[in-house]
């Protein structure tokens, strides 16, 4: 397969190169640049000389067609310009940006303080979670990879609010991220004495993807109920952990989470239920796209809690584009995914 990467200069592009080179489906991987084409890759990024020495590419629409699948690794707001122009009847199209993932528009101009990508397309678009929405993306010819976020929230709670374990009213969510989260451009936020020995709340009740948690949870598990969503950034590099607190519904038991959780997940690879709690950490899942789930009940509240750890680079991201991309092309689902996690 040709596969291309627009954007390929940010941490996403970097983990999906990472991840693509050793794919065993992939001939050739052509980079991609709007700031920075003619650069040899391998001089910006030393760690991949003898690997990656070729220079990042003009993002013309001509070369981009002659591709089977193109990733579109770019900040919000330029993908919905660019895929028009690339998306036809011989090219697939993975964007993990945000221009995708929201079905209303309105919701997204709100949310994301951005103009919409072209209707016609948003409409066409597939969200991108695989475990929850694999036969569409097998038929898929644009993808919206799913965000960070919501991929750690929604594959902890969809089974327990579709098989109505937990009440969905007054769901809280405290999500924690790595510093990658925020891209790689420099800026106060990412500055290490902003960040190293320091976390910090950002977004509150402002973050972009909570419409993007509620419109797939009412996707999947049919509920409508706005969530309290709150986010921070911890003195990592990559990694989120999310942690969800819920009302159980009358009479249900840790017994019955559990097994909502192992029906709808065991046949699935990438994601692993800890029963626990002392290994549920975000080294577990470091550098992979494993994504392990644990819970618990407080008998004394009546509430469940319950956590999710991620890659926010592979699962969150890459991983999760490459997963996608291998249903789509109808090859083996694990392919170029297979790292073990980088524990130390």
């Amino acid at each position: 397969m040709q596969v291309g990467i627009i954007g390929a200069t940010g941490y996403g592009g970097l983990e999906l190169l990472r991840l693509l080179y050793n794919h065993s489906e992939i001939e050739n991987i052509h980079l991609f640049s709007s700031s920075e084409e003619g650069i040899v890759f391998s001089n910006k990024y030393a760690h991949l000389r003898k690997i990656i020495d070729q220079p990042l590419q003009k993002i013309e629409p001509e070369a981009l067609q002659k591709l089977e699948v193109i990733f579109t690794s770019t900040p919000s707001g330029v993908s919905s310009k660019l895929i028009p122009e690339i998306l036809t009847e011989n090219v697939k199209v993975i964007d993990l940006s945000g221009d995708f993932r929201i079905k209303n528009t309105e919701d997204y101009e709100k949310w994301y303080k951005l103009s919409p990508a072209p209707q016609k397309l948003i409409e066409q678009s597939v969200y991108g979670l695989t475990e929850w929405n694999g036969k569409e993306i097998q038929k898929g010819k644009l993808i919206a990879n799913p965000g960070c976020y919501p991929t750690a929230v929604l594959l902890s709670l969809l089974p327990l609010l579709r098989d109505e374990l937990i009440d969905s009213e007054n769901l809280i969510i405290d999500a924690k991220s790595g510093i990658s989260g925020a891209g790689n451009k420099p800026n106060a936020n990412n500055h290490f004495c902003e960040t190293n020995d320091n976390t910090s709340i950002y977004k509150i009740n402002k973050h972009q993807h909570i419409p993007e948690i509620e419109q797939a949870m009412s996707m999947f598990a049919h509920t409508d109920q706005p969530i309290t969503f709150s986010t921070h950034l911890v003195p990592m590099n990559r990694g989120i952990m999310a942690t969800s607190y819920a009302k159980l519904q009358k009479g249900i038991t840790k017994d019955d989470l559990l097994n909502s959780l192992h029906d709808k997940y065991d046949q699935h690879p990438f994601v692993r239920i800890l029963e626990d709690a002392s290994k549920i950490s975000t080294s577990q899942v470091r550098g992979t796209n494993y994504c392990d789930i644990h819970i618990n009940i407080d008998e004394r509240t009546g509430r469940a809690t319950i956590i999710s750890v991620i890659d926010n680079l592979v699962k969150g991201a890459a991983g999760q584009a490459i997963q996608n991309m291998n249903l789509m092309f109808g090859i083996e689902e694990t392919s170029g995914l297979k790292q073990i996690p980088i524990w130390i």
